[in-house]
């Protein structure tokens, strides 16, 4: 579950993740990145691009050799329905790996970012929720289980 829904994504999850889904456009991706923050979620929420959030003085993408933006394309993402008996809507994707990542920068955070343009430019992409995500990277794998990364109700 998400520590926080980007306020220009509220209402919109699930349209983005669908959107991806169903190819519409045929390039839209889901891009997961990390990130290194000391910025409290409040100073963070209210920004409406990858970039705003990375461009802060107290907020960088990280660096380590092995890390790399994680992309999901409509091949990549199972389709989703709400589930009536419960009540809710949920987002999921598959756990995310990287590769013998090396020391340098420790991760705080994940961020799930819907991308329309397919690009991997980061004012293009509209941030969605953000994900504790405690990691010192020291050469071995890191993998982040993605149970629900959003849950409306």
């Amino acid at each position: 579950m998400p520590s926080f829904v980007y306020n220009i994504s509220l209402g919109r999850a699930v349209e983005f993740y669908q959107r991806v889904d169903g190819g519409d456009p045929s390039t839209a991706l889901l891009v997961v990145t990390a990130i290194t923050t000391s910025a409290g979620d409040a100073a963070l929420k209210d920004l409406d691009t990858f970039q705003q959030i990375i461009d802060r003085t107290d907020t960088d993408e990280v660096t380590n050799t092995g890390y790399t933006r994680k992309s999901f394309n409509a091949a990549g993402l199972a389709a989703t329905n709400p589930d009536d008996v419960n009540d809710v809507w949920e987002l999921d994707v598959g756990d995310i790996t990287w590769a013998a990542v090396q020391a340098g920068t420790s991760w705080t955070d994940l961020i799930f970012n819907y991308n329309r343009q397919g690009d991997n430019v980061a004012a293009n992409f509209i941030p969605m929720t953000q994900h504790d995500f405690n990691i010192t990277p020291d050469g071995s794998d890191i993998t982040a289980v993605v149970n629900v990364f959003f849950r409306a109700s």
